[in-house]
């Protein structure tokens, strides 16, 4: 082994910086290199007019991930984070005026399914029980765990035939409750990290054991709060990070990692890299000119992709007493559920009608926002820009920003004479933003055969040295997701080699 313990972070994302606190905690002297101005990467915000939009993931399970995390750096997270429970965990709407509440005691959640269809409370407590397997054996067993070696996979497959794995998530709870209203309460999950949950597989159904036991969480000052303690804590152990500079090349040679180059021309050596860009721009673009053994081009156009977001965030002046229903999550359906999921993931198709994810973070935190005002984002799936005839956002937007508020107003009657000031999102800024092939939310689809093994390697073939993290590898999209590939990460690299005299920075 090298004695050389300098080691590059390409992205500042939640997975990269996980990333750069496990190899700080090892001995490594990191530098960790990002395109934008501040760290957090999807999980990043942008304070606008007094209001901060938090520009991705809203919602934080398994807080027990960032606490191992931080106790490997010998460090405590409830120190550095404030981290409050919410109680519903969200609220999920329907046209009729239906409501379903999810919270984490089992009196109010069969109440709740007994609101809706008295008929399925038996199913329903069936798919709890469906769900504590899954977690057993897909979180448990698998989420931090190296999954590099076919071996591994193989040793669940007897497993995941018993629990029918191939059958979709929305086919599971279509086999426990006839409601269709439930059917979608308990199968929506994937959405949050770009699966489709009419093909994704049941193991995904662990979500709901997920939340009841862990239960769902707000971090004040939203996820750039955990991103900037993540950051405290990268600097505290020597780590160096580097905003607006941009990764251009992986260098390889002899069969390892060497370094990188920045798009300004500028080298940096170290013979460990740690890759958080997405892994479908990692391998076409940061090694494009190094002939791939696995992710090769045509077998990234292969692939499928999670879906598009498009997402609308907001300044409302005034309005924090207004729409006393409103609280922190609000998922407003549309008239179709499995038929929307068929235009957006099938079909490629941008449907005049929509489901929405509505984020209310002022009643939680009053730091989102000016005093008696609120901040809100809205979140739309859509198509990615893969699909042939693509949707041109820059002409469809105002169009569809029309659509979003038509659907707005039946939940904030008068919201539109309240913005005062406002910012959206397309597919085409994930792309242009984050390097997001296609401009896809989530990286790929976790579908399951886009999982696990069949997913790009934490410990990458291409060159010795070279690792993923983040959504676009194992174990996937979400922030459970990209903090465990850290701790995959850790697992796979050894500790660095002692040195009194070892460089704190990857520049030459």
């Amino acid at each position: 082994m090298t004695a050389d313990n300098r080691a590059i972070v390409i992205g500042a994302g939640l997975g990269g910086l996980a990333a750069a606190m496990r190899l700080g905690a090892k001995g490594y002297a990191v530098t960790v290199l990002d395109r934008l101005d501040r760290t957090g990467g999807r999980g990043s915000s942008i304070t606008q007019d007094g209001h901060r939009f938090d520009l991705g993931p809203t919602i934080v399970t398994v807080p027990q991930v960032f606490e191992g995390l931080w106790a490997a750096c010998g460090r405590d997270f409830n120190k550095d984070v404030d981290l409050r429970p919410l109680d519903p965990f969200y609220e999920v709407r329907w046209p009729d005026g239906t409501t379903f509440a999810a919270c984490g005691d089992d009196d109010r959640m069969y109440a709740e399914v007994s609101k809706i269809s008295p008929s399925d409370l038996n199913g329903y407590k069936r798919f709890l029980r469906d769900s504590k397997a899954r977690y057993v054996v897909g979180f448990e067993g698998m989420v931090a765990k190296p999954m590099h070696k076919m071996w591994e996979t193989i040793k669940v497959l007897p497993k995941f035939a018993q629990l029918r794995a191939d059958r979709s998530i929305y086919g599971l709870a279509a086999a426990r409750v006839k409601d269709e209203k439930l059917r979608m309460a308990l199968s929506f999950h994937p959405l949050f990290i770009g699966g489709d949950p009419a093909h994704v597989t049941s193991i995904y159904a662990l979500v709901g054991h997920l939340e009841k036991t862990y239960g769902v969480h707000y971090a004040m000052g939203g996820v750039q709060a955990i991103a900037d303690a993540m950051a405290d804590v990268v600097r505290a152990q020597g780590g160096v990070i580097r905003h607006e500079v941009e990764a251009d090349e992986i260098h390889v040679d002899g069969g390892a990692a060497t370094g990188v180059t920045l798009t300004d021309g500028e080298r940096l050596s170290a013979p460990l890299v740690v890759s958080n860009a997405d892994a479908g721009h990692t391998y076409d673009h940061l090694l494009r000119n190094h002939n791939k053994r696995r992710w090769t081009p045509a077998k990234l156009k292969r692939r499928r992709w999670s879906m598009g977001l498009y997402v609308w965030y907001f300044g409302t002046k005034g309005t924090a007493d207004m729409w006393p229903d409103l609280g922190h999550h609000t998922i407003q359906n549309g008239p179709r559920f499995k038929g929307l999921l068929r235009d957006i993931f099938m079909k490629g198709k941008l449907a005049d009608d929509m489901s929405l994810y509505v984020h209310r973070p002022s009643v939680t935190d009053p730091t989102a926002a000016p005093k008696g005002d609120d901040t809100f984002y809205v979140l739309s799936p859509v198509p990615h820009l893969g699909w042939k005839n693509a949707v041109d956002w820059k002409t469809e937007e105002p169009i569809y920003r029309e659509k979003v508020a038509a659907e707005l107003e039946k939940m904030m009657p008068g919201f539109r004479n309240r913005i005062s000031t406002e910012l959206v999102f397309t597919p085409e800024t994930f792309r242009d933003r984050y390097l997001s092939p296609h401009g896809a939310g989530f990286s790929l689809e976790p579908r399951i055969l886009q999982s696990a093994w069949f997913r790009p390697h934490n410990v990458s073939e291409e060159a010795k040295g070279l690792y993923l993290v983040g959504a676009g590898t194992h174990p996937g999209a979400g922030l459970p997701g990209v903090v465990s590939s850290a701790e995959v990460l850790g697992k796979l690299v050894p500790d660095a080699p002692l040195m009194a005299d070892a460089p704190r920075l990857a520049a030459e």
